[in-house]
This record gives structure tokens, sequence and C-alpha cells, in this order.
């Protein structure tokens, strides 16, 4: 209940939509009622034997008014005749039910707004999670399962709780108005209905809260199907050359095969519910016909046959949206479980973000300073990543991070904009902690060029002006000639506007990265990182694109990680890092002057090339 609350509140931002859709439903109940209470003077008159009317005082109750219309009707009987009138009742139903149906329309079309307002709201919503929560929680997510949470299960909510909201809104105005005329009419019947239907409704709740168990495996597992698809997308080449095949479509299948189940049994529960709940209602209604053809054919009469017949096809037409409550009431039971599942996601604790009093940086003037810096990727300190590094950057100097894979060096650099919290010791910018910035401010002094070509299933243009909507054409084709990728830009079928595909696959590794460069450049940031820029390209590229890159270098602080010492050597200082700790740091000269990790390095790249 809880959860489907807080998917109502999304509602609240839509108002005017809701009490247009109320207002509408009232009155569509309204005309459907009248339409059904004129089923009693109808018959009464029509095949009266001789028996009259007096009209009565009127006032608020169910006898007066039938005995009033009666009466008028019959008068009407008596100047135009049976045929007359039968044509008068006729038309009134017609007009009623037009009515009825024509309020029910628009209180379903003023609800189409309310509906698609709020899945938008909800997807908006569970998009700007992703984009602040940190990276360290999809390092324990399923990538799959976000996508599915974000997709599938937002689409369950829209097929299931969105599509209940106008039976919800509805139904139970024309259940309570229903029944409050059927109290009116007879009370010793309505018990019975009192009696009946509850028991009833909890019966199909049982059926609904297994239902909702059931649905929350079945989206979990298609989490799952969706991350082994993933999988298997990004990694078709390692597939085919391992033959690996028939493995991965015997783990496919399997998965398919629990999903499979997984939708049976729910298929079955739900398909369950609706004609369980008309069953359920035709017995109410049989014991209801029972006991109040007793009360008419008893020798008091304490029940007027026409106002039985009225009941009963009231009571007829109570069973419908109870039913459609009751089906309503299972969707949204469904509906829930991917709920829970996608709160899960909006609950997550964003551990990134602006601090009380955070302040604003503008420029990068002095140095940065990495102070007893230890760090973990799981809380606690379980397996050390980074042990009492203390770094210092100068600005306008170049530092190049040196050290065997999985020494911490990319963790290093991560920890400078703040993609992962500090633990232990502090990183200074200018003398202020990186804490105490905002985050956008820390960020926009730097650009950033990864191992991994990070592109967009986007334009040749958009990548490279990426975060920068002001950039100009000649702004982007100037960051691209400095980083040599604008005479292989020239040459594709639209230029610049040239879409590169999903994560610029249609692009070699080398054009990729110097797109990644170009875009760094065009940012024009006071700080550099560059993790392994140049490792995609081959000899004559990485030439290229080393000149542009030590012409962007100049007069900028860079953090270079490499391995290449054609891209080290002229660095300022080059911190050796080995197993998290710094064990190294000087000039190339100096280093290799000294026996140690880096002349060892150096020398089984010199030996190996």
């Amino acid at each position: 209940m809880k959860n489907y609350l807080r998917l109502l509140r999304l509602v609240t931002g839509y108002k005017r939509y809701a009490v247009l859709n109320i207002g509408c439903n009232v009155l569509s109940v309204v005309f459907s009622l009248f339409s059904l209470t004129m089923v009693a003077p109808f018959l009464n008159v029509l095949f009266s034997q001789g028996q009259t009317y007096s009209e009565m005082p009127w006032s608020f109750s169910v006898k007066v008014l039938l005995n009033n219309f009666n009466f008028h009707l019959s008068m009407y009987v008596a100047e135009n005749g049976k045929l007359q009138a039968l044509s008068l009742i006729s038309g009134l139903v017609v007009v009623m039910f037009l009515m009825k149906n024509l309020f029910r329309y628009l209180g379903m079309y003023f609800m189409a707004p309310i509906r698609t307002g709020v899945v938008r709201d909800l997807r908006n919503q569970l998009y700007g999670k992703v984009l602040v929560l940190p990276l360290s929680y999809f390092s324990n997510e399923r990538k799959g399962d976000i996508m599915a949470r974000m997709t599938n299960d937002v689409q369950e909510i829209e097929w299931s709780i969105m599509q209940s909201l106008e039976v919800i809104f509805r139904e139970p105005l024309t259940v309570i108005l229903f029944l409050t005329t059927m109290v009116l009419m007879s009370p010793q019947l309505s018990l019975f209905v009192f009696i009946l239907l509850p028991v009833a409704g909890l019966l199909i709740g049982r059926i609904g809260k297994s239902l909702r168990r059931t649905s929350g495996k079945s989206q979990e597992q298609m989490g799952g199907l969706l991350s082994n698809i993933e999988e298997t997308l990004g990694g078709l080449r390692i597939i085919r050359a391992f033959t690996a095949e028939a493995f991965s479509f015997d783990k496919f299948r399997e998965n398919n095969n629990r999903f499979r189940k997984l939708q049976k049994r729910l298929y079955r529960k739900r398909d369950l519910s609706s004609p369980l709940s008309e069953f359920l209602g035709a017995v109410v209604l049989v014991i209801v016909m029972y006991f109040g053809g007793r009360l008419v054919l008893s020798t008091d009469a304490s029940l007027d046959p026409s106002v039985f017949i009225a009941f009963i096809a009231i009571f007829s037409q109570l069973i419908p949206p109870a039913k459609a409550f009751t089906d309503a009431y299972s969707n949204v039971q469904r509906g829930l479980a991917s709920a829970e599942r996608i709160n899960k996601i909006l609950d997550a604790e964003v551990t990134i973000r602006d601090r009380a009093g955070a302040v604003s940086i503008g420029h990068f003037q002095d140095r940065i300073e990495y102070r007893d810096v230890s760090f973990a990727y799981h809380q606690g300190g379980s397996g050390w990543v980074l042990k009492h590094i203390n770094l210092e950057v100068p600005r306008g100097k170049t530092i190049a991070l040196v050290g065997q894979s999985g020494s911490g060096k990319t963790t290093l650099v991560d920890l400078l904009p703040r993609f992962y919290e500090l633990e232990q010791g502090s990183i200074t910018v200018d003398g202020q902690d990186i804490r105490s910035l905002t985050l956008d401010s820390l960020r926009g002094l730097m650009g950033i060029v990864n191992q991994e070509s990070i592109l967009f299933n986007d334009t040749v243009f958009n990548n490279i002006a990426f975060g920068m909507p002001d950039a100009t054409l000649e702004d982007v084709t100037r960051a691209a000639t400095i980083a040599h990728a604008h005479e292989f830009i020239a040459q594709l079928p639209e230029g610049y506007q040239t879409n590169i595909g999903d994560r610029g696959g249609k692009l070699s590794g080398g054009q990729r990265q110097r797109i990644a460069i170009a875009r760094a450049i065009l940012k024009n940031p006071p700080i550099l990182i560059l993790d392994e820029a140049t490792s995609a390209l081959d000899t004559q590229s990485e030439k290229l694109v080393q000149e542009a890159i030590y012409k962007l270098m100049e007069n900028r602080t860079s953090l270079v990680i490499a391995h290449r010492l054609s891209t080290i050597r002229k660095a300022d200082l080059i911190a050796v890092v080995e197993h998290g700790r710094l064990v190294q740091s000087g000039t190339h000269e100096s280093l290799m002057a000294t026996p140690g990790l880096y002349r060892n390095l150096v020398e089984m790249q010199t030996f190996g090339t």
C-alpha cells in the first residue's frame, strides 16, 4: 500500500485533470443509476392492474420518489396512453445511457494526461537518479537488471497501475452510490450484500498477494535475461573466437525457460481472478434473489415486487464494477512488484553530492595535493586499493603515473573529480578540500580522456561538443584539427553530421580515440586527466596525437596514465605506483639512474620492443 500511495502522489501534479475526471465519473454513475431506477415505475405503471397513486409530500426517500414518479407517469398514461408512455420512457432511458457513456468517455479523456504524465515523471525520476548515483552503485548491480527496471518495470506500471487508475477512480463511486440506493430500497437485502461481498473480496485478495510475489520474481528474472543479452551483444567477438556459441545459447535458453515458467504461473494466477470474481458475484446474486423472493412472497409482503426488480437490476449492475475493481486490484498487485524494484533505485543513497555550504571554484591557480590518501572500494577498508598516497601536482606541470596493471593509477585520478568518495586523507585544489567544493564547479575544471573511448550513438559533431551546447561548428572543427581528426571526419559521408553508431562502432579504434581527445580539447579545461589516451592509436596516429596533446598540455596541469615510454618521457614528474603505494617519483632521467621498479618497467618495454 505504501508503494501505491507513493505512486499516487505523482498524480498531485495533475490535480485539474483529476478533479475533472472525478466530476465526469460522478455524473456518469448518477445517470447510470437513474436509468436503472426507472425500471420499477416503468413496470408498475405499464403492467399495473388498475392500481392508483396519489402524490405524497417530497422527502429524501426511495418510497416517496418512486410513488411520486409513478403518480406523474400514471397521469401521463391516462392522458396519452400506454404506447405514448412507453415511447417517453424509452427515450428517457436512451438519453440517460447517452449521458452516462458521454461522461464516462470524458472521464477517460481527462485520465489520459494523468496516466501518461505520471509514467513520464517516473521515467524522468529514474533517469535523473541514475545520473547522480555513485559509480560504486553500478559496480554492485547488473547493468541489464537496471535497464529492466527502467524499461520493463516502468512499462508494467503503465500497463497495470496506470490503466487501473480509471477503474480505481470510477468504480468505488459506482459501488458507493449503488449500495446507498440499495440500502434505501431494502436494508434487509442489503445486509446480505454487505456480508457476502467482503468474503468474496478476501478470497480474491489472497490471489492478488500471491500474484504480486510471482510478478516480483518474474521481473527479477527478466533483469537477468536482459543482462545475458547485453553481455552477449558486447562480447560477440569473444564468443565466436572461443566457439562458445553453443555454451552461450544453452545459458540463455536456461534463463529464458525459467522466465517462461514464472510467466506461466503469473498468467494462471492473474486469469483466475476474473472468473472467480464473476462466479462469486453470481453466487451472491442468487442468494439475494432467493431471500428477496421470500420477502416478496411472504404474507406481509414486506417488499414491493417492482422495488425488488429494481433492486436486482441495480445489484446486477453492481457486479461489473466490483469485478472490474477486483481485476484492477490484481493488476495493481502485479504492478506493485515492479514499483518495489523501481524504488530500490529511487531510494538508493546518493553518497557523492554537494555538501552543505559547498562553494564554487571558478579558476585553478596553484596546485593539487593528495594528502595521506587511502581508499578501498568497499566501505570499512576491506582491500585497500590506495595506501597513504602523498602527491603534489603544481599548476602547469605534467605528472605521469606509472605502474603495473591493478596498481591503483586509475583509482588515483578517479578520486580527483569525486567519481568515488574519499575515505581517508584528503585531496585539495588550491588548498580547498574537494569535498567542500560543488561537484559541477570541480568537474568543470577538468577534461578527461579514458583508456576506452566513451562515445555515444550520435553525430560526430554532438560527440565532440558533448556537454557544450553553445559550441559552434567552427569550434568543433578547430578542436578536431588539433586532435588530427578533421581529415578523416571530412571524408565521412555526412562529415561532422555523420552518425558514428553505438559506442562509435562505425569508426576504427584510433578514430574513436581522436574524437574523444577532440572533445577534451574543445572543453579547454585547466586540468587534464589522460588515462592511456593514446593506447588505441597506431604508431603514426600516436605521433600526431601526441604532438597535439603536448601542445594542449602547455600551461595546463596534466595527470597522465601511460605505459608507453614516448608518452611519459617529457613529464615534469613521474610517480611510480605499486600495490597502491607511491614507491618512486622523479624525472625520467633521475629514475633511470636509480635501480627500482621504473627502470625495470622501461627496460622490459625496451627489451620487448
